[in-house]
């Protein structure tokens, strides 16, 4: 099932995700209702905060297109699965170490804010401790694009967004789309 996207503006955005105590149909059904959401808007990652719940729940799906190389390093429980096998991925409840500090600038952009890119600087590598939708535990390591958008997402379920690490100047670039995107949002809400 598609689910409404949220848009900058909605509180929602700038809360905390209750950790996931309940592993049941209930939750994975949720998951898929994200990843098919996810892929309806296009996009690589969606945070539960984006569709409207405050958990520690997300989805990524970066798999690169069918016949090209992926683009980053990963290990899945310290193996190498295909990336058929493990993506898309549900991550409850993750928790993040930084594996490599060096920072990496890249655009990014987000299903929260329609049209708004920009660049943000990121740790390169990254692991997280996570658990999939039956409760079990998992470790993936990344790097590029994966890890990116692993540290996007938790953002999310931080409450922080891109829009508050990304570069200054970006940020100037973006801000009438922002402002527009805001008072698109709090005539919404008033229309509820």
């Amino acid at each position: 099932m598609i689910l409404r996207v949220t848009k900058y503006g909605e509180p929602i955005l700038r809360k905390v995700g209750k950790p996931i105590t309940e592993f049941n149909a209930e939750l994975a059904k949720l998951a898929n209702d994200m990843v098919d959401t996810m892929y309806d808007e296009e996009g690589i990652g969606l945070a539960a905060q984006q569709i409207d719940q405050a958990l520690q729940l997300c989805v990524v799906d970066v798999r690169p297109p069918e016949g090209a190389e992926v683009p980053f390093n990963y290990s899945f429980d310290g193996k190498q699965p295909p990336l058929d096998l493990i993506m898309p991925m549900a991550i409850a409840n993750p928790k993040i170490t930084i594996l490599d500090a060096t920072e990496e600038v890249y655009e990014e952009g987000c299903l929260s804010f329609p049209g708004v890119n920009g660049r943000v600087d990121r740790p390169i590598g990254v692991r997280c401790e996570f658990q999939d939708t039956e409760g079990n535990s998992h470790v993936i390591e990344a790097d590029g694009l994966l890890g990116r958008c692993i540290l996007h997402e938790v953002d999310h379920l931080q409450g922080k967004l891109f829009i508050d690490i990304m570069y200054k100047r970006d940020l100037k670039k973006n801000e009438t789309k922002i402002k527009k995107l805001k008072r698109e949002t709090r005539d919404f809400l008033k229309g509820r």
